[in-house]
């Protein structure tokens, strides 16, 4: 059978642009890619916990058996997501398959026709997916800029036509590409001071920031002034899953309106167990401390080395630094491999065009020797 031409025509520049994903194996190189911060994916102790866990509990099944709303909300979802509440103060916690799945279901069904969503400019690709589904109209503002946020609003303020218009302000916490943070604070002040809603992604705050590695909102003292939390277990809690924090109201109206939590097999009872031990593993671990040694270690190399206007200023596990091109952060990355260390390029269109970068990703598992050899080597030739 044929393939499609226009299918086939798309793959093709792909190849010509030299950013042609594939898929493959990881590795057992140094690890500066994964998003493992604390090594919990790989946690021994996890693991026999959570099957411990699940033996003592009688939960010796396989799968879920249903969507949430039929036969799949056993009796564990109840139990993590008050764990959850109280873990992240909050009123309500519904959990999703996964952070994909929390975003596209949130931004699809709870703006409205007439609504307006406000988002930054480099926000999550899920949360893009979940936009283009609503009814909302929508519009981006400069990454991080507030004076074009608030620019923003006063002209949707001023074309709005109906009174019952909703805006929602939508950013992350750390963001995914880049590893830098909005002024949360102001952005909040922002909001509450022009009647909208503030949406923010907590999936690369969770396990790095706050107390027990809660989150930038809760660091900030600000879960009371943000309409919706999305927080993953993908990351930092290396297992699955993801959940959205907000009211009981905004529990409720998830349970009924949200396509991908209604219409998909729930989460089997070892994913839950799995959320449970890692969320509890948090409050008696010393790695967020050993991780945020790390990042400063790292941040110091780069400066004894002359690195640092080649990267992108961050505080987080995330730290970019621009190699212009795909060929050439394509080339960086083999050479990395090379030398033992696993260090992702980011290419185009995943990034702006100018705007490809080595990713590297830090962990508490890191040694200062393995960051001091691979800076080392980034150093003779960027």
């Amino acid at each position: 059978m044929n393939f499609p031409k226009k299918l086939h025509k798309k793959l093709t520049k792909r190849k010509e642009e030299n950013a042609l994903r594939q898929l493959s194996i990881s590795t057992d190189l140094v690890d500066f890619s994964s998003n493992d911060y604390l090594g919990f994916a790989k946690s021994k102790e996890i693991f026999q916990k959570t099957h411990q866990y699940l033996i003592e509990n009688s939960l010796e099944q396989n799968g879920a058996t249903g969507s949430r709303l039929l036969t799949g909300n056993h009796k564990l979802y109840n139990n993590v997501e008050k764990l959850l509440c109280n873990f992240h103060n909050t009123a309500s916690a519904t959990i999703f398959n996964s952070g994909y799945d929390a975003n596209v279901g949130f931004f699809s069904s709870v703006p409205q026709k007439g609504d307006v969503i406000l988002y930054d400019a480099l926000i999550h690709a899920s949360i893009r997916d979940g936009i283009r589904l609503s009814n909302a109209k929508s519009y981006s503002f400069k990454h991080n800029d507030l004076e074009d946020l608030k620019k923003r609003i006063l002209s949707v303020r001023a074309q709005s036509r109906t009174i019952d218009s909703e805006i929602y302000i939508v950013t992350e916490s750390i963001f995914s590409m880049d590893g830098d943070s909005p002024d949360l604070v102001s952005m909040s002040e922002l909001a509450k001071n022009n009647n909208a809603y503030l949406v923010v992604d907590e999936a690369h705050a969770v396990g790095v920031f706050g107390k027990n590695g809660c989150g930038l909102i809760q660091k900030l003292g600000l879960e009371k002034d943000v309409f919706a939390r999305i927080v993953t277990f993908g990351k930092a809690l290396g297992c699955h899953g993801a959940a959205i924090l907000g009211s009981e109201e905004l529990k409720s109206y998830l349970t009924n309106f949200a396509r991908s939590l209604i219409y998909t097999t729930a989460l089997p009872p070892h994913s839950l167990a799995t959320i449970k031990v890692a969320c509890e593993q948090l409050l008696i671990t010393d790695s967020i401390e050993k991780l945020h040694q790390n990042i400063q270690y790292f941040k110091s190399e780069i400066k004894k080395k002359n690195l640092q206007e080649l990267f992108i200023d961050s505080n987080s596990a995330i730290q970019c630094c621009i190699i212009s091109r795909n060929e050439n952060v394509k080339r960086s990355s083999t050479k990395m491999r090379e030398k033992g260390f696993d260090v992702k390029p980011i290419l185009s269109p995943t990034v702006s065009e100018g705007q490809e970068r080595l990713r590297f990703c830090i962990h508490s598992y890191n040694s200062e020797e393995e960051i001091g050899k691979v800076l080392k080597l980034l150093a003779t030739f960027v």
